[in-house]
């Protein structure tokens, strides 16, 4: 495995906060830059029906993030709930 690898792959299955506290859902997986091998977007499935219209999945900037450790706490998040794109 290569390194930063395992950094990436715990991050499956683990649930998604917002900063007030609401769970946004599980992330299923991590968008990886090729050519930096950096993290840019966390992809988060299981969404609350009140934070995104369908329970869709949604792709969350890596920048958005704000700390990781048994959760994903987020550090902004667009105001809910996100309608679906039509």
């Amino acid at each position: 495995m290569a390194q930063g690898e395992d950094s990436v792959t715990r991050l499956t299955g683990l649930e998604v906060f917002l900063p007030d506290g609401r769970r946004l859902g599980v992330v299923h997986d991590a968008v990886v830059d090729a050519n930096g091998l950096n993290c840019t977007h966390l992809f988060v499935r299981d969404t609350d029906e009140e934070l995104v219209e369908g329970s869709v999945h949604v792709a969350v900037p890596w920048r958005w993030v704000r700390a990781i450790d048994s959760i994903v706490l987020l550090r902004w998040f667009p105001p809910t709930p996100i309608p679906l794109q039509g």
